[in-house]
């Protein structure tokens, strides 16, 4: 009799001993709390900055994105709140790269004893030059090597309906957005938010490795993200209806817009149109603007080889310069 094994396993170092081995210092605990904390009063209005989280669309190359975070943090937007994006994971509706975490040397090796370690790294580097960081969270394991180091995470379209990712959510210790479905459903992503702000008991694993039954407290921290879907949503009646669905559930918290994906087509000159309709529009309920952005306009397909330097692999992304002009026409706008 012939077995047809359909998978394999090999074992990854625990969250806790990759923890040990790329430790955060007492200063990055510190900076780390407060930014959660910034982000949270800016959701629920006490912040009058927007929350502003850009970056590539996906982290393929860490020295890169090292570069892009040093050229945001010398921005000045006393307006905004600027966090970046450090997406290491990719859903996809078919099949392509999964990600950094999963196959950080970009050749199907899928080295994820690497990918860990290196997203841990950047991850640190980041908070050393002081920058905040977003995620989002796709895989149910994947948070435990990093959950510690993040700022804001945020519960994508085709997952927002996962009961497994309610149950992460109502865990973290950071404020969690949940996005609208891919159709532009919003009260699929607004029964998320009631369900992950109450207490779950599930089985997940341990920071030791181990299958463990975890319970949470539930997370108070979790608001609506408006990325668009068969329309785009991120017009003002969009909002006000938005808006009224919340309230009608007693949630407060702010909103978020996604200027890409549904919202803008993907297209990155079309986000710009987004970002800057978003300015001159402002809505006293979005409280954040996310922008997919990196050093250069575009995208290009991770197998034309060799890759261009700060070109996302993914989704399109505004370049620098015009990311410096949009957030300047931002700015003066908003503040």
């Amino acid at each position: 009799m012939t077995t047809n094994i359909r998978a394999t396993a090999n074992l990854l170092i625990s969250p806790n001993n990759l923890k040990t081995q790329l430790p955060l210092t007492k200063e990055m605990c510190n900076d780390i709390a407060r930014w959660r904390e910034t982000i949270v009063d800016i959701l629920n209005g006490k912040d009058p900055r927007t929350l502003l989280i850009v970056g590539p669309c996906s982290v393929h190359d860490p020295i890169a994105v090292i570069a892009y975070a040093k050229k945001l943090r010398r921005l000045e937007c006393p307006s905004l709140f600027i966090v970046l994006r450090t997406y290491f994971e990719k859903p996809r509706t078919r099949k392509g790269w999964s990600g950094f975490m999963h196959d950080p040397m970009l050749d199907g090796s899928n080295n994820m004893q690497i990918g860990v370690a290196k997203s841990r790294e950047l991850l640190i580097e980041l908070a050393t030059i002081g920058m905040p960081t977003a995620t989002e969270t796709l895989s149910l394991i994947a948070p435990q090597y990093i959950d510690d180091l993040i700022s804001f995470a945020c519960i994508g379209a085709r997952t927002t309906e996962s009961q497994p990712h309610r149950e992460l959510a109502s865990g973290l210790s950071v404020p969690v957005g949940f996005k609208n479905s891919t159709n532009g459903g919003v009260s699929v992503a607004i029964n998320s938010i009631i369900s992950a702000s109450e207490s779950k008991v599930f089985m997940g694993v341990h920071q030791n490795g181990r299958v463990a039954a975890i319970q949470t407290r539930g997370n108070p921290n979790c608001c609506l993200v408006l990325r668009g879907g068969v329309e785009p949503n991120y017009d003002v009646d969009s909002v006000n209806s938005a808006a009224v669905q919340l309230k009608n559930e007693n949630i407060a918290t702010g909103i978020i817009i996604d200027a890409s994906h549904g919202n803008s087509g993907k297209n990155w000159k079309q986000q710009i149109d987004v970002l800057k309709y978003l300015a001159t529009h402002h809505h006293s309920k979005v409280r954040g603007i996310m922008m997919e952005s990196f050093l250069c306009d575009g995208n290009q397909k991770l197998q034309n080889k060799p890759l261009k330097y700060g070109l996302s692999i993914t989704d399109e992304c505004i370049g620098w310069e015009k990311t410096v002009s949009t957030l300047k026409f931002m700015e003066y706008h908003l503040s």
